[in-house]
């Protein structure tokens, strides 16, 4: 499925789980929720499991929804160690962005 904007171009979606390639070759990515303007993946690493939150990046040159890369961080992506502070920031990027649930 394919994300369609006002303008009618079709992006591709982001995989709802899928293993790392590059720096987080092996990393099994899970989605634990979306929205309109987010996104909150669990992240396995064979040894310990982290969150990260995203907003959501369109890639016009690709046409589709970019996952962030390690630079992205602490700009418009956020690592946590636990859920709970992950869901807190996913709620808060839906709050500022007027977003639904």
């Amino acid at each position: 499925m394919s994300t369609i904007l006002k303008d009618q171009i079709t992006f591709r979606p982001l995989k709802i789980e899928f293993i790392g390639t590059g720096e987080v070759r092996g990393f099994n990515f899970r989605q634990i929720r979306s929205t309109n303007s987010c996104f909150l993946y669990e992240v396995d690493t064979g040894s310990t499991k982290h969150y990260e939150v995203f907003k959501k990046v369109i890639n016009h040159r690709f046409a589709c929804v970019s996952y962030p890369r390690s630079k992205s961080f602490g700009v418009w992506a956020w690592c946590y160690k636990t859920k709970s502070k992950a869901e807190k920031k996913f709620n808060e990027l839906i709050i500022k962005n007027n977003d639904e649930h």
